[in-house]
C-alpha cells in the first residue's frame, strides 16, 4: 500500500535571531539557512524517510527554488509523476527562529495556488491521501473525492485554519489540528474524527491524551509535519493508531532536538533506536 500527499511546496529561508522584531524594529540575526518546506512537501519527505512508498501531487515554478524543491523530493524517494510545473516563482516562506527555538513565518504561495486538480490522479494501490490547507480548497475536495472513489482514507491537516466545505468535511476520515486550529473548528461544529497535537504536552486522540517525549528543543520548525508524515508511514504499514502515535511522537521529538543538518538523516531506524532507548529508562 502507498501514500499520496497532495499539498504545498516551499523553499524556506530560515533566519536565526535573538528575538522576533517588533514594529519598525530591525534585529541582527546570526545565521540563514535555505530549507525545503511547505506542509505538503515536509509531510511527504517525512513519510518517505520513514520507509513508506510516497507519491506527491503539487506544483513548482521555474526558478532556482523549484529546482531545489524537486531535487529534495526526488532524493528522499518521493514519487514525482503527479508533480506539476509552471513558468514563474515557486512557493517560499521566510521564517525567524528565536533563541528559545520558537518560530514565526510569512508564506508566499505562488505556484501552489495554481495546482490543476483534474490533472491529479490517485495512483493505484494508494491506501491513504493526506491534504493540508496551504493549497486551494477546491483542489483538496477534488483529490479527496478521487481518493474515496478508490477506497482510500483521507486525512486533512487543517492548517492554517480556514472554513472548509461540507462536501470536503464528509470526505475526511481524520482531521489533524493543533490547539489553535482545534478551537476554530470546534466553533464550526464539525463532527469529524479528530487528532489534536498539543506541542510539548503530547497528542489528544479519541478522548485520550498521549504524553510526548521530553527533549531539549533546538527548533520547533516543521515538528507538526514530521509528526504527520511519520504517523502516516506507520498507518500505511498497518500499525494501529496508538502505536503509530507513539512512533510519530518520537520522530517529532528527534526533529525538534536536532540541528538542521542532522534532521536530514532522521529515518525509521533513528526513531526505532530512540524508542528503544526510551523503553529502557
Amino acid at each position: 500500500m502507498s501514500l499520496l500527499v497532495a499539498g504545498s511546496l516551499h523553499l524556506d529561508v530560515v533566519l536565526r535571531a535573538p528575538h522576533f522584531p517588533g514594529l519598525d524594529e530591525t534585529v541582527s540575526g546570526s545565521s540563514v539557512d535555505y530549507v525545503f518546506g511547505g506542509k505538503g512537501g515536509n509531510q511527504a519527505v517525512s513519510a518517505a524517510r520513514m520507509g513508506a512508498e510516497v507519491h506527491f501531487a503539487g506544483r513548482t515554478g521555474s526558478d532556482l527554488f523549484g529546482d531545489m524543491i524537486r531535487e529534495t523530493l526526488d532524493s528522499s524517494g518521493v514519487g514525482l509523476s503527479q508533480l506539476q510545473h509552471e513558468d514563474g516563482p515557486s512557493g517560499m516562506s521566510a521564517a525567524i527562529v528565536d533563541s528559545n527555538g520558537e518560530y514565526g513565518a510569512v508564506i508566499v504561495s505562488a505556484a501552489n495556488l495554481n495546482i490543476v486538480a483534474h490533472e491529479v490522479d490517485v495512483p493505484e494501490g494508494t491506501s491513504l491521501v493526506i491534504l493540508q490547507n496551504e493549497i486551494p480548497g477546491e483542489v483538496n475536495l477534488e483529490v479527496a473525492l478521487k481518493a474515496k472513489a478508490i477506497g482510500a482514507k483521507v486525512w486533512l491537516n487543517a492548517a492554517p485554519a480556514r472554513k472548509i466545505s461540507n462536501d470536503l468535511v464528509e470526505a475526511i476520515d481524520l482531521l489533524i489540528v493543533n490547539k489553535v486550529e482545534a478551537e476554530f473548528y470546534a466553533r464550526l461544529g464539525f463532527a469529524v474524527n479528530l487528532l489534536k497535537t498539543l506541542g510539548a504536552d503530547g497528542v489528544s486522540y479519541e478522548g485520550v491524551q498521549y504524553s510526548g517525549f521530553p527533549v531539549d528543543v533546538v527548533s520547533t520548525h516543521g515538528a507538526g509535519d514530521m509528526f504527520v508524515g511519520a504517523l502516516a508511514s506507520q498507518v500505511v504499514y498497518g500499525t494501529n493508531m496508538v502505536g503509530a502515535i507513539k512512533f510519530a511522537q518520537a520522530a517529532a521529538a528527534l526533529h525538534v532536538s536536532s540541528q538542521l543538518d542532522k534532521r536530514k538523516k532522521l529515518n525509521n531506524q533513528a526513531v526505532t533506536t530512540f524508542l528503544a532507548a526510551q523503553d529502557k529508562r
